[in-house]
């Protein structure tokens, strides 16, 4: 009976904890900063537009020989700084000097030829001359000739008609028939010697049309060799091959007694002139991008500094065409990826003395205006 007595005592509750009034501060602070912070953002996004897709560009030009060749002399050595026009490395030019001097030779002997053709032409120009003159003696000749064939002849006629009547002698008679046959002869053989020089005039003249086209080859082929000798002059100047434009070399893999070849690309040299960036923007991003805008940009190497720039121009197409191999959507099953244009960017402030500090590749954040 005692026990059940003492059971039923009641016994005395518990009072409830208290919540910590630090709790509700804090889980209130975090409320309120994240909201400020999404309003903050939100307000951003509305007038700016990021991306820390970016990076520093700048034209970088590539030292490439024309000419295939052995190195013979390297006179830069990495990271150097060049001025335009200075020799950055030799090949060996041994075989283009004598091909030069070959060249120079052939030349020479095609200048020798023409000499020769232009003597010949002013031989058989003479040859021409001592023909005509020829024809006109031998044309002068048939004329005395023939007067002296129509004298012969009326002496033979008279002679014959007074033997009849036994006026003269039989001997008289022969004589003026044998004086006739004899001036018909000379009419024949002046004849003959007169046909003879116009065929030797005709001969002389195709030789000095003859002449006068070797004077056209010859002529031709100095033009030939005058090529040859500037493209083995300009072929030897290849040998020195100099910087494009002022710059900072870049690594120099190349050694002295490697063979290169013609078109290859030794190393590059990044020009020391402007330098811009790249950033790739989502599509989504571009509807309220235009050319003009403000741009700050930060780059890693240089937390904390804001670089003024201003958005240039836009690509007229997305990265992803100008892959080496682009997407192409109709040869299989199509998943939609958001493309990203590339848009580049110029520095303002040219006082910005951290601008010559950058260097091509590095990573910077975008920060485009939109107002």
């Amino acid at each position: 009976m005692e026990q059940s007595s003492a059971a039923e005592i009641p016994q005395p509750q518990a009072a409830p904890k208290k919540r910590s009034k630090v709790f509700v501060i804090v889980l209130g602070l975090l409320l309120a900063g994240g909201g400020w912070f999404g309003i903050t953002k939100y307000i951003h996004s509305q007038h700016h537009e990021e991306t820390d897709d970016a990076q520093v560009e700048a034209n970088i030009s590539p030292v490439i020989s024309k000419i295939p060749g052995y190195v013979a002399k390297i006179y830069v050595k990495d990271n150097q700084f060049v001025k335009k026009g200075d020799t950055l490395l030799v090949l060996d030019d041994r075989d283009l000097t004598m091909i030069l001097h070959q060249a120079e030779a052939a030349l020479g002997t095609a200048e020798s030829n023409l000499n020769a053709a232009k003597a010949n032409s002013n031989a058989a120009s003479k040859s021409i001359s001592t023909t005509h003159a020829a024809v006109a003696t031998a044309d002068a000749q048939i004329e005395a000739a023939k007067v002296n064939v129509w004298r012969t002849t009326e002496d033979y006629k008279r002679y014959a008609n007074l033997i009849k009547d036994h006026s003269i002698t039989q001997q008289q008679f022969e004589q003026a028939d044998a004086a006739k046959q004899q001036a018909e002869k000379q009419l024949q053989v002046l004849i003959d010697q007169r046909n003879q020089a116009s065929t030797q005039t005709g001969v002389v003249t195709s030789q000095s049309n003859a002449t006068s086209q070797q004077i056209g080859v010859a002529g031709a082929i100095i033009k030939q060799r005058e090529v040859d000798v500037e493209n083995a002059k300009l072929n030897l100047s290849y040998t020195v091959i100099t910087a494009p434009e002022a710059g900072i070399v870049s690594k120099v893999p190349v050694q002295v007694g490697q063979f290169v070849q013609a078109g290859q690309q030794l190393f590059s040299v990044v020009l020391n002139n402007d330098k811009w960036v790249v950033a790739n923007f989502k599509e989504t991003q571009y509807d309220k991008m235009k050319e003009g805008q403000k741009v700050i940009v930060h780059a890693d190497a240089f937390p904390g500094h804001d670089f003024e720039a201003v958005l240039s121009s836009f690509s007229p197409a997305t990265g992803a065409k100008f892959a080496l191999l682009p997407p192409d959507n109709a040869s299989g099953n199509f998943v939609k990826v958001v493309q990203r244009l590339p848009i580049k960017i110029e520095f303002t402030n040219k006082a910005d003395s951290l601008i010559q500090k950058l260097r091509a590749g590095m990573n910077v954040y975008v920060d485009v205006h939109l107002d």
